[in-house]
């Protein structure tokens, strides 16, 4: 079923996504926690749509019925699971009628939900952890497939956290942004772009079948241990059952994607479940998108400053004038001067005379060994294969990505977009070291040469290390300077070694 459930995932998507602006992320998350039977906490300031995407979450689900409360400190258990039946006291049983209420809801929104008391708030934590109401002497289950909770902040006292704990999708929501503000001032009446069926109970058993026989690569249990050290490093605490339920939510994502399998995409989701507070998750959410998912281009500033060595030795090479008993040099220099001293030429002598200063010019540089240039050029060639070599990981990660987006609907296209942005950055970083260096090359390639000099192999220009800690995400490093320079240890020291062009 898992195919057919993929093919009508976008349309679902896109009914739920209509006319809410900028809550892309917020519908995927609460759609797939749902899917996965977990529960979703809102958390940002009134007016942001968190009950608006509620509703129309609950249109999702076919014979899901909606129950809706805002809870305050005053709010009385009646409220929420419906008033003692007085026939049930006439008969000496406390029970509830709760029909209409949240123990028959299939999905519920709870505003403010931390404000409840903890009458309230006891009762919750059964119905949401184990899915049963007990009314009166009479435990029975409850249809409940999600909670959607909001709250203006996450609760510090202590005595809140084992209830926060319960709802394993946290969603930072924050007003509109300058770009979308237009487009929420001229925001009409708005009703879903297509109609997508809902989603039966027959497809959520079948889904959550086919979710327990997806498996956890090696890659992506190697990146949940990497995230879990980064929670430690950061003293954020996730418990053992929130690793499991994130494993869960993971193996939801693929099953209702067609796939058989946990994908490096899917780890998007973790910051949102390991999270407890929006800094956190936006915390966790950049070193994710760098570190697992590659939204962060290569850093090539190492790089770059070997390439700026290579640059700035070339400048002193090409300005460098002729030594003293460089007799071509000078004797270019003298009738250089002589000619520049020449005043009264009409305009066709004066072009003869700048081509011959030109010329004479060229003749006053110093002129180099053939087995310096060669040095030079050999030192550059070790530092463009490496270029190169940098293009193929590039090339297999770009690949690698398209291959992962065609079977991750549940992406945020705003997300896709940044990981797109990253390779396009990559790879216009490494071809931008690539056409310096070839620049570079051939400006060594062009530097006078005397073939009866004698000259010994120079060393490579130094360069800086990185100063400071080493940046988050891939990067391109140069050779070592020495590797560099080994690529110049057998060059012959004779003259007349001729230069590779």
């Amino acid at each position: 079923m898992t195919a057919p459930f993929s093919a009508l995932l976008a349309p679902r998507l896109a009914a739920l996504e209509a006319g809410l602006l900028e809550r892309s992320e917020a519908v995927r998350l609460a759609l797939l926690a749902a899917l996965a039977g977990e529960h979703v906490l809102l958390i940002g300031p009134p007016g942001t749509a968190k009950s608006a995407l509620a509703r129309r979450l609950h249109t999702a689900f076919d014979g899901a019925r909606y129950f809706e409360r805002l809870l305050t400190r005053f709010s009385v258990p009646e409220e929420l699971f419906g008033p003692l039946s007085l026939k049930a006291l006439e008969a000496d049983r406390y029970e509830r009628l709760v029909d209409g209420y949240l123990p028959t809801a299939g999905l519920a929104f709870l505003d403010e939900v931390f404000k409840a008391n903890s009458a309230i708030l006891n009762a919750l934590l059964t119905l949401l952890n184990e899915r049963v109401f007990d009314n009166g002497s009479h435990r029975a289950p409850v249809p409940l497939v999600c909670v959607v909770a909001a709250s203006n902040e996450v609760p510090e006292d202590e005595a809140l956290q084992a209830f926060h704990d319960r709802f394993l999708v946290r969603v930072p929501v924050a007003p509109i942004g300058d770009a979308s503000f237009a487009a929420l001032l001229e925001l009409g009446e708005v009703a879903p772009a297509a109609e997508a069926p809902p989603i039966t109970v027959t497809e959520r058993d079948a889904l959550a079948a086919a979710a327990r026989r997806v498996t956890l690569p090696a890659e992506v249990l190697a990146a949940l241990q990497a995230a879990r050290a980064r929670c430690t490093a950061r003293q954020i605490a996730v418990s053992d059952r929130r690793w499991r339920q994130t494993a869960g939510l993971l193996r939801t994502a693929a099953a209702s994607s067609g796939r058989q399998a946990v994908q490096t995409l899917d780890l998007w989701l973790l910051p949102h479940c390991l999270g407890g507070t929006p800094a956190q998750v936006a915390e966790l959410q950049a070193w994710v998108e760098a570190e697992l998912l590659g939204a962060q281009p290569v850093d090539t500033r190492a790089f770059d400053r070997a390439v700026q060595a290579f640059e700035a030795q070339l400048r002193i090479e090409e300005s460098a004038p002729a030594e003293a008993g460089d007799d071509a040099g000078q004797a270019g220099k003298m009738a250089l001067a002589r000619n520049l001293g020449g005043e009264g030429l009409d305009h066709a002598d004066a072009g003869g005379l700048r081509l011959r200063a030109a010329a004479l010019e060229a003749k006053s540089r110093r002129r180099w060994s053939p087995v310096h240039v060669q040095a030079r050029l050999a030192q550059l060639d070790a530092l463009i294969a490496q270029a190169e070599a940098e293009q193929a990981p590039l090339q297999a990660r770009a690949a690698r990505l398209e291959a992962e987006l065609a079977s991750s609907p549940w992406l945020p296209p705003m997300l896709a977009a940044r990981l797109h942005a990253a390779q396009a950055a990559s790879a216009a970083a490494v071809a931008g070291l690539q056409a310096r260096l070839a620049a570079c090359r051939a400006g060594f390639a062009a530097l006078p040469i005397d073939p009866k000099l004698i000259g010994e192999a120079p060393e490579a220009p130094p360069w800086a290390d990185e100063p400071g800690a080493a940046a988050e995400g891939p990067a391109a490093r140069p050779a070592p300077r020495d590797a560099v320079q080994a690529a110049v240890a057998g060059l012959s020291q004779r003259p007349g070694t001729p230069a590779r062009a």
